[in-house]
């Protein structure tokens, strides 16, 4: 099985066999997030820094989206929907709701969190669990503070 990286790869060849150059100009952005990220880092590319980068691309596209939708920019907006879908093909499938407040609760009595000052040492452990990938780290933030007093 290809890592994600070789299949973004493949894909930008088929989007460029396929003339689709929405899809192909997001695909190369995402290539070369990709490569600068491990630059940067001095990594390989693994599965584990594309998906961080990925994730940082997304959210990054998630977050332009609130600002365009101020501003009246539907177009933008459009455009942007369209970019996170290429994208999170490439990315694992985040856990349910249900899943991840199961898994915080685990791991805050685990640690033996007390109160918010706790909350570094939860996110740490969470990180190290094996469904760290399938992790929304934002929407495991917010669990932890509606969970610590």
């Amino acid at each position: 099985m290809p890592t994600i990286y070789e299949q973004l790869r493949a894909d930008v060849i088929a989007a460029m066999k396929a003339r689709d150059s929405a899809t192909l100009t997001t695909l190369r952005t995402a290539d070369a997030a990709i490569q600068r990220t491990a630059l940067d880092g001095n990594k390989p590319i693994d599965d584990a820094l594309a998906t961080a980068t990925l994730r940082k691309a997304v959210k990054n596209l998630a977050d332009a989206n609130v600002e365009f939708a101020k501003g009246g920019r539907a177009d933008l907006v459009a455009a942007n929907e369209i970019e996170i879908k290429v994208l999170e093909k490439y990315l694992p499938q985040g856990l349910d709701p249900a899943k991840l407040e199961a898994l915080v609760v685990g791991v805050i009595q685990e640690t033996g969190a007390a109160s918010k000052k706790d909350m570094g040492k939860v996110m740490a452990a969470l990180k190290k669990r094996p469904e760290a990938a399938a992790i929304d780290f934002g929407a495991a933030g917010k669990l932890i503070q509606a969970k610590l007093p």
